[in-house]
């Protein structure tokens, strides 16, 4: 009875080091990982390999054990396209989760009524110098509405677009003058494999 209980004492501590991480045990995992795939890749001869839940288990377990460094070493099955459909997704993920408000928002006004939105914006048809300010200064004088010069500012982005032929010479006329001292530039960004915006 002493041998079996120091035989399940040995194996606790043999596993108890396999399981540091780190050492041996990582080598191990790596080793059972890519072999595993190997397996998988042998069953699947001319099709996509099918991975049941217990390869799933399996390469699980062990890429718990292995150090994160040496995953992208043995990583045999993966194929590029599904890295950059696994990065596009996690991309996407990211700046859904840095631009989508923090909490629901509360049904509340829907904003300026169309006869303001109107207004403000045949006022700045008719006097295309008045700044934001200048406008809500004067429908608040002339109709007694509390309006303030941010939400003039916005009702002018979305539904305000000046008439062309204005007193001045148009974009398309300024750049063909300056065509010899035009330089280019192009800017874009790139997200990395660590999704750091580049």
């Amino acid at each position: 009875m002493s041998l079996l209980f120091s035989l399940i004492a040995h194996l606790l501590v043999t596993l108890l080091r396999l399981a540091k991480p780190g050492g041996l045990g990582a080598v191990v995992a790596e080793s059972l990982a890519v072999k595993h795939q190997l397996l998988i890749l042998r069953r699947a001869r001319r099709r996509a390999p099918y991975l049941s839940s217990w390869d799933r288990l399996a390469l699980g377990v062990c890429t718990l054990l292995v150090s994160p460094k040496r995953l992208s070493k043995m990583a045999v099955i993966l194929k590029p396209c599904t890295l950059l459909y696994f990065h596009r997704a996690l991309v996407k993920r990211k700046y859904r989760l840095l631009y989508s408000p923090r909490k629901r928002r509360r049904p509340g006004p829907q904003g300026p009524s169309r006869e303001l939105i109107d207004t403000v914006v045949e006022m700045k048809r008719r006097n295309p110098r008045f700044g934001c300010r200048k406008i809500a200064e004067q429908i608040s004088s002339a109709f007694g509405i509390e309006i303030i010069k941010d939400i003039v500012r916005r009702i002018l982005i979305q539904h305000y677009r000046p008439l062309p032929g204005g007193d001045g010479p148009s974009w398309l006329t300024v750049i063909g003058h300056a065509t010899d001292s035009l330089w280019s530039v192009d800017l874009f960004r790139c997200e990395s494999i660590l999704l750091r915006s580049l």
